[in-house]
């Protein structure tokens, strides 16, 4: 089976979970291309038989031109099998209401773009402190005093649950091929 993850990134992280989502499909036969929507190229692809979708949020909202991307592209993407994978901190946040505003958001996406995939997965990003300019490590350090129980700041974290991501990729993978993938 022939499946294409397209993804957005800001920070890195978005793409490990793609690479690591096509890794996880392709230790089970699947054939799996990669797309980056920022690099702004078409894609001449046999029709895949699964789509997997994943973005980042970034200032509470998924960066514009991935929305754009969904948006001119949601009739294709509802004639196939699609499933998105939606990234952001505040889904590990011990706010309640933090966690239901990004909750929402797929939703909001689907009523924008049109677009309704057949399943979502919210996925928990990571902090990467060494990789920000100073501006965005002294405002990302004091959100982060919510959520890093470490004394050290400047350390950086993966909040990544790759076993529920590994999980919803077979979810996906079994709906869309009618048998098991195996878990491993």
């Amino acid at each position: 089976m022939k499946a294409l993850i397209i993804y957005a990134t800001v920070e890195g992280q978005t793409r490990k979970i793609a690479e690591t989502s096509a890794r996880y499909l392709e230790e089970n036969g699947w054939s799996v291309s990669l797309m980056n929507v920022s690099q702004q190229f078409e894609f001449a692809l046999e029709r895949p038989d699964a789509v997997l979708l994943m973005a980042p949020v970034h200032a509470n909202d998924y960066t514009s031109d991935f929305i754009e991307f969904v948006r001119r592209e949601s009739s294709w993407l509802n004639s196939v099998p699609s499933a998105f994978v939606s990234v952001s901190l505040s889904i590990h946040s011990q706010f309640e209401d933090e966690r239901t505003a990004v909750v929402e958001l797929p939703e909001t996406l689907s009523i924008y773009t049109g677009w309704r995939p057949s399943m979502v997965h919210h996925a928990a990003g990571a902090l990467r402190f060494g990789e920000y300019d100073f501006f965005k490590r002294l405002m990302v350090r004091y959100m982060a005093t919510r959520e890093v129980k470490t004394a050290d700041k400047s350390q950086n974290h993966e909040f990544t649950d790759w076993d529920a991501l590994k999980a919803f990729v077979q979810d996906f993978a079994n709906s869309v091929s009618g048998k098991s993938v195996a878990a491993g």
